[in-house]
């Protein structure tokens, strides 16, 4: 049974910095494609960064820049480094992954249960 668990969310300021943490398990990570979604309140659930098995990296052009994905397959991990963060990146992340690919627009099959993340002015 494939399980992602998300933590690393909290409250920061305009500016500031957040990591998130996707612990993985059930799945081979080497293999599987991972990613970043979220959603905003009253917002629909938006694509915001993924890395493919072979470390291919692609980014929501409001995070390009800002965000960076990182996976170690060691440890079963997935991280998402959150710079320059902005009020409008307040919202619930949730971790994906799926055996064929992570991009938007295509439901992986595997979510997490999502980490707050509210960036205040």
């Amino acid at each position: 049974q494939v399980q992602l668990v998300e933590s690393g969310g909290g409250l920061v300021q305009a500016g500031g910095s957040l990591r998130l943490s996707c612990a993985t398990s059930g799945l081979t990570l080497s293999t599987a494609f991972m990613g970043w979604f979220r959603q905003a309140p009253g917002k629909e659930r938006e694509f915001v960064a993924a890395i493919s098995w072979m470390g291919d990296l692609d980014y929501a052009t409001s995070v390009k820049g800002r965000f960076i994905i990182s996976r170690d397959n060691a440890k079963n991990t997935v991280a998402l480094q959150m710079n320059s963060l902005k009020p409008e990146d307040t919202a619930v992340y949730y971790c994906a992954a799926d055996p064929a690919r992570v991009r938007a627009g295509v439901n992986p099959a595997y979510w997490g249960q999502g980490t707050r993340v509210t960036v205040t002015v």
